[in-house]
């Protein structure tokens, strides 16, 4: 992975690497090997979690840790030279290779359309979807109260997602492609993912693996 000295350097590899976006997919509708990735920080350092989940079952099938330090500055817009580094290290290390990436992130709801779902699926060439708490662009109406339910996000009068409704009356969730996913494709598996909560099960795993990673790796 390519890392820059200066934000201008960061948002000119994201432009050139969006030429690369397969945004057509349509990707499995049932993945068999489903990986969820988080990191979490504390000050200046960092851990990555990959968790494997069965698409069926949402057993654990392998997961991988990676302690490290911040490489990039916190800037809007270029989370993925902050957190990828120490994420490709956790792919890598996996025994098992994931038919899709499901990132707590952004994929093309994005200002340069180019979030970090998308930039780790162009790295790695495995489909890759986002899967955000909040919005950071665009605009949108609520979707109906029941699971299910979900309104187009909008930006600049492009759909580059959608609000998604995982569990009855909670928060929705804002899904986006990221690579070689589309976005009824993206939906469906996320709603597979989220049987009982609001948040994908795969993003479950990986937060709590990065918190004890973390934790783990500041008490040495």
């Amino acid at each position: 992975m390519t890392m820059p000295a200066t934000v201008a350097e960061a948002e000119a590899i994201q432009e050139e690497l969006r030429s690369r976006l397969d945004l057509v997919g349509p990707g499995e509708r049932r993945p068999a090997k489903v990986a969820g990735v988080d990191v979490a920080y504390a000050d200046d350092r960092l851990a990555a979690a990959v968790v494997v989940l069965d698409g069926t079952t949402l057993q654990v099938l392998d997961q991988v840790s990676v302690p490290g330090k911040v490489a990039f500055g916190y800037v809007p817009g270029l989370l993925a030279f902050r957190e990828l580094p120490s994420v490709i290290q956790a792919l890598e290390r996996l025994s098992v290779t994931p038919d899709l990436i499901v990132c707590d992130g952004y994929g093309i709801a994005h200002p340069r359309r180019f979030g970090l779902a998308c930039h780790l699926g162009v790295l790695t060439g495995l489909p890759t979807i986002g899967v955000a708490k909040t919005a950071f662009v665009g605009a949108y109406d609520d979707p109906a109260r029941e699971r299910g339910a979900w309104s187009e996000l909008r930006l600049e009068g492009d759909v580059v997602g959608r609000v998604l409704r995982t569990q009855d009356g909670v928060k929705p969730v804002f899904v986006s492609v990221g690579h070689a996913v589309d976005l009824d494709t993206a939906c469906h598996n996320v709603l597979k993912l989220a049987p009982r909560y609001r948040l994908p099960e795969t993003t479950r795993a990986a937060d709590r693996l990065s918190r004890e990673a973390l934790r783990s790796a500041s008490a040495t």
